[in-house]
């Protein structure tokens, strides 16, 4: 009897960490800044913008213990955007909300507890304009710029199934203009710009 008792609990132990040793799947919730740069282009158009705060659901499949595919969802509560031009220098404003759809493939590195990683991958950014006393222009409609996404930084094991992600994202975009472009207002820039995305969120594992 005491021997198929201790069968029975080794083979449950080997059960659980054979479960554990599957663990290819992630889900991941985080807290997101946006850092838009001030910009300045080629048409005389400047481009401001406040910081916007929002939050980024992740999803990563383990290919081998160190790489993994990710797919990820951003938004934005909202932040003002504001241009400058010959023809309007006290500054167009629109408040605005972005979304980010972007895939990444994720290569990390196992220190003990701590799991650098480094990603990057396509990006879809929307920009949604919010039609309230925010928004001076009611010419300004949704825009969606295809760019890239880029990161880097680490994961700390608080137990099997979570760990707390601390990363620097990047977005690489077209500076966005809303569709405006009469000869009254025009938000062209013709610019690139790299939105800064300093991210801190809490990963499960399954």
């Amino acid at each position: 009897m005491k021997r198929i008792a201790f069968f029975v609990c080794l083979l449950a132990v080997c059960a659980a960490a054979a479960r554990a040793q599957e663990s290819r799947q992630d889900i991941s919730l985080s807290g997101t800044a946006y850092i838009e740069p001030y910009k300045a282009s080629s048409t005389d158009v400047q481009v401001h913008s406040t910081t916007a705060y929002g939050g980024l659901i992740s999803y990563r499949f383990m290919l081998t213990p160190s790489s993994a595919l990710e797919a990820n969802y951003g938004i934005t509560y909202q932040n003002k955007i504001t241009y400058y031009g010959p023809q309007f220098q006290s500054g167009i404003g629109i408040l605005a909300r972005t979304q980010e759809i972007s895939a990444a493939y994720v290569r990390s590195f196992v220190f003990k507890n701590f799991n650098p990683f480094v990603e990057g991958g396509p990006a879809g950014i929307i920009f949604l304009p919010i039609y309230n006393s925010g928004t001076k222009t009611l010419d300004a409609h949704q825009q969606t710029e295809i760019g890239a996404m880029y990161g880097a930084g680490f994961a700390y094991e608080v137990s099997p199934s979570f760990d707390v992600r601390v990363e620097y994202r990047g977005l690489v975009s077209k500076v966005p203009t809303f569709g405006v472009g009469t000869s009254t207002y025009n938000f062209t820039t013709n610019r690139w710009y790299n939105i800064s995305v300093p991210t801190v969120g809490v990963a499960y594992h399954f």
